[in-house]
């Protein structure tokens, strides 16, 4: 690795320690289905984007109501002094991006076959606080 790639590379990592962030990796639903869902939370306060999950019907919501308490973990034991009631939580960014495809075949007429692509995807949020975090660290 060159060093201009790993100085970057480095600064990278020094950004994401300062957010927090929950990733949710290899998940078998195809990516189109998973970002009807989380288009429905970006930008939402943390509570109101957990109802929708909770009492949306698709089969995905589960998945990403599960990463979002996650999220929030992190975002609690980054900041120990700071209540969460006062926080005032949001997704700050959500995003979806395409995993590993497996690809199997479908038998057809006349000895041919179709290929099936069986999708995944890899889903990141990113939770923050619209509150600053001075006033966050002070203790009780």
């Amino acid at each position: 690795m060159g060093a201009r790639k790993r100085i970057k590379a480095e600064q990278r990592k020094e950004a994401l320690k300062a957010v927090t962030y929950a990733k949710l990796r290899n998940v078998p639903t195809s990516p189109r289905k998973m970002r009807l869902v989380v288009d429905m939370i970006r930008g939402k306060e943390v509570n109101l984007a957990l109802d929708i999950l909770k009492f949306s019907t698709k089969e995905a919501s589960q998945k990403v109501e599960k990463l979002l308490l996650s999220a929030v973990a992190n975002w609690k034991e980054k900041n120990e002094k700071a209540r969460l009631e006062d926080a005032n939580l949001y997704v700050k960014e959500a995003y979806v991006d395409g995993g590993r495809i497996l690809k199997r075949l479908r038998p057809r007429a006349k000895g041919t076959g179709n290929r099936i692509r069986k999708r995944s995807n890899h889903v990141t949020i990113f939770v923050d606080s619209r509150v600053p975090n001075e006033v966050n660290n002070i203790e009780k």
